[in-house]
């Protein structure tokens, strides 16, 4: 491979680790032409890029970058491919499904800005919940005691009626 081409791949994956704030090293040494195509449209349905890369390449890309993977590097052997995503956690459910096989085997991750070392923290993975799920939660939380009120008050009850109903409630 020449230089040029190889720089240029570099410098590919480089705006790829920009653009995407999530991704998974993996493992997909024995899965056959069939699986792996497989592998792939399931990806994409589910907004995942695939690539096969070169260690060193991402190494360099890697070392190119403003954050610090250095604790990846010790992922780079053997064959490599790597999932970029917008959810942190949709790979690593992917990657759940086959986990029967060990086939694609996660070798590491860098999500919501931490990173996940091996094989062993895929239902970490799995577990992590979105930016938005966890934002959905809080406005939940925060409309449940609002809706309580209204929904007294749609009742055709009274203020007295409600505030008794609140004060039982806290007893």
């Amino acid at each position: 491979m020449k230089k040029e081409l190889k720089d240029t791949i570099i410098v590919e994956l480089g705006e790829k680790l920009k653009a995407y704030p999530h991704f998974y090293l993996v493992d997909l040494t024995g899965l056959d032409a069939a699986k792996t195509s497989e592998l792939r449209e399931k990806c994409f349905k589910n907004d995942i890029k695939l690539l096969m890369v070169k260690n060193t390449l991402l190494h360099k890309a890697f070392e190119a970058s403003e954050i610090d993977f250095t604790p990846l590097y010790e992922c780079l052997k053997g064959n490599t491919a790597i999932m970029f995503t917008e959810a942190a956690n949709v790979p690593a459910k992917l990657i759940k499904e086959y986990k029967k096989e060990g086939i694609p085997a996660l070798k590491g991750a860098y999500a919501e800005e931490s990173f996940f070392v091996g094989a062993d923290k895929l239902d970490e993975l799995v577990a992590i919940k979105s930016k938005n799920e966890l934002i959905a939660e809080v406005v939940a939380l925060l409309q449940s005691p609002i809706k309580n009120v209204v929904s007294g008050l749609n009742a055709g009850g009274k203020i007295h009626g409600l505030l008794d109903a609140i004060a039982e409630r806290n007893k």
